[in-house]
């Protein structure tokens, strides 16, 4: 890598950053095309020819965010993004957001003008320094390369600088993205010369510049075991949490994101179980993992102060939205082995039956597809080794009450944005997701307005990486997860359909045709069954045609089943 003079700075520079994240273990990188980026697209480039990266573009920037979103959190590895000036930056924040909430490394390389620019009115120049505020784990401000002044000791300081932003994304206890502002000065391609002298070399081998250890493992705390306990295991909450349910014999009640709803502890009907006032008046203690966000019930039965609420301290912390938690752990396993299929997990397995029965024979004595069919026929279709990415707002909660029983040990994979629980990027976020993922089958489950909201990730140019994924599209022409809440109540019914229902009245065949996605429409849960069971390859989209206007009613009749 040594350059007599015939390179740039700028191009010398991002030379040795795109260098140094692969030697990271950055994999992947999602570019999104600009001038003042053009050095560090040229080495993106350059260096995926090799193979030390695979390289996707996008021309959205919020899409490129997402993408690579999907991508780390499916890989559990950081994934590099790279943009020019101005509000190309703006674009990644919601990802940004996300990512810092749900703990996913993500490592941004915006491109800025030198900072004598600044100020000045020049074309796209905005201030973006620190334009992430506290949602990124590290900021740095990379001055421009300098040629003759001090090289050896620059390209030391950029793969220093990389190395331990890279480590900050991924590793420790407090993973997500990071920032890095590059100030580039002209030219910007590698063309022209421009006395770079010193040679771009990294440490032998391919190794990083600086490695950095892993965190010793936790010592597990001990929980009574002689309390009736609950395991709330929320997103990211991943296998300890079952571990933990199983070890002392308790109930768990696992969100389809968890990572834990596998075994025989998972209570499917959880969210509806709580609503029995008789069956958690008898909980006396809750262990929370990972991050509940899905249900009411869940948030009251953390509000209590009747009950001792533990928490095992996840990626980004610990959930305690009703301020009881009195003790948190970085893990934990009961004080004593429990009794052999305890009258407590007994309970609640016969109640969990016998509620399971009862609402899918609601649902089945329906005439009509409804949302909830619609997810038990994604979850009945992942096969082991499968990946699901859900969508926010009704598609996760219907999920969240028909997720088939999985066995322990299948490798299926069902994440989601849940960090912040947007509706935003969930078509990239999918499409990275399973991208990164070797997956036996790839599904995204997902609202109409979730799909529209992001049908830019369907534009992926010729010459782009693209997976096998089926995105089945839950339509009901609107937000009906808005007719649940307080607002789909009778009194608002004046206003409610243009503040909340939004109706679309949008072609998803027309638009899949304008991306040239293949589209197949589904009306029945038998049609749903044959297009999940019948993949043409690719990137594909089936709709599922629901009604809206009759959501509310759906949902007070499954609460009157689990009052039965």
């Amino acid at each position: 890598m040594t350059h007599n003079g015939s390179t740039n700075p700028s191009t010398a520079m991002a030379t040795v950053l795109v260098d140094e994240l692969a030697r990271c273990g950055v994999r992947e990188i999602v570019l999104a095309p600009g001038s003042r980026s053009a050095a560090l697209a040229f080495a993106a480039h350059g260096a995926a020819e090799v193979g030390g990266v695979r390289l996707h573009v996008r021309f959205d920037e919020r899409a490129a965010g997402f993408l690579a979103l999907g991508m780390a959190k499916a890989a559990r590895r950081p994934v590099a993004v790279l943009t020019t000036s101005g509000t190309a930056v703006a674009n990644l924040h919601a990802a940004v957001l996300e990512a810092s909430h749900a703990g996913v490394p993500l490592v941004l390389l915006t491109a800025d003008r030198p900072a004598g620019l600044r100020g000045t009115g020049a074309n796209q120049t905005t201030d973006q320094v620190k334009i992430f505020g506290g949602a990124v784990r590290a900021f740095a401000d990379v001055p421009p390369a300098r040629a003759g002044h001090g090289e050896r000791e620059q390209v030391a300081s950029w793969r220093s600088l990389v190395a331990r932003t890279v480590s900050t994304a991924g590793g420790g206890t407090n993973p997500g993205p990071v920032h890095l502002n590059i100030q580039m000065s002209e030219p910007l391609t590698p063309g022209p010369a421009g006395g770079w002298a010193a040679p771009l070399d990294g440490r032998p081998q391919g190794e990083p510049w600086t490695t950095v250890g892993d965190p010793p493992p936790a010592l597990p705390e001990p929980l009574d075991a002689s309390l009736r306990t609950v395991v709330v295991a929320g997103d990211d909450a991943g296998p300890p949490a079952r571990i933990l349910a199983e070890s002392a014999g308790w109930p768990l009640l696992a969100e389809p994101t968890s990572g834990a709803r596998t075994g025989d502890n998972a209570i499917r009907t959880y969210r509806l179980l709580l609503d029995d006032d008789e069956l958690c008046a008898q909980i006396e203690q809750v262990v929370v993992c990972g991050h509940p966000t899905l249900s009411r019930s869940v948030t009251r039965l953390l509000s209590r102060d009747d009950v001792r609420t533990l928490a095992i301290r996840g990626a980004t912390g610990w959930t305690d939205p009703g301020h009881q938690v009195a003790r948190v752990a970085a893990a934990a396993e009961p004080d004593r082995p429990p009794d052999e299929g305890t009258a407590w997990l007994r309970l609640w397995r016969r109640r969990d039956a016998e509620l399971a029965r009862r609402l899918d024979a609601l649902l089945a004595a329906r005439e009509e597809l409804c949302a909830p069919e619609v997810a038990a026929s994604v979850s009945a279709a992942l096969p082991p080794g499968g990946l699901l990415f859900v969508g926010a707002s009704n598609p996760i909660r219907d999920l969240d009450l028909m997720a088939a029983r999985y066995a322990v040990g299948e490798r299926r994979l069902t994440i989601g944005n849940r960090g912040l629980s947007g509706i935003d990027g969930s078509v990239s976020s999918a499409i990275g997701a399973a991208m990164a993922r070797e997956s036996s089958r790839a599904f995204a489950l997902l609202g109409d307005l979730t799909f529209l909201h992001d049908s830019n990730g369907l534009l992926v140019g010729p010459d782009e990486p693209r997976p096998d994924l089926m995105i089945v599209v839950a339509n009901d022409d609107g937000g009906s997860v808005f007719a649940t809440l307080e607002q789909g109540a009778a009194s608002y019914a004046g206003s409610f359909e243009r503040l909340f229902a939004t109706p679309h009245g949008a072609d998803l065949a027309a638009l899949c045709a304008a991306s040239g996605t293949p589209h197949r429409r589904a009306r029945t849960r038998k049609e749903v069954d044959r297009a999940l069971a019948s993949p043409v390859g690719g990137i594909e989209v089936v709709e599922a045609v629901v009604r809206r206007d009759n959501r509310r009613e759906l949902e007070e009749a499954i609460k009157a089943a689990s009052r039965a």
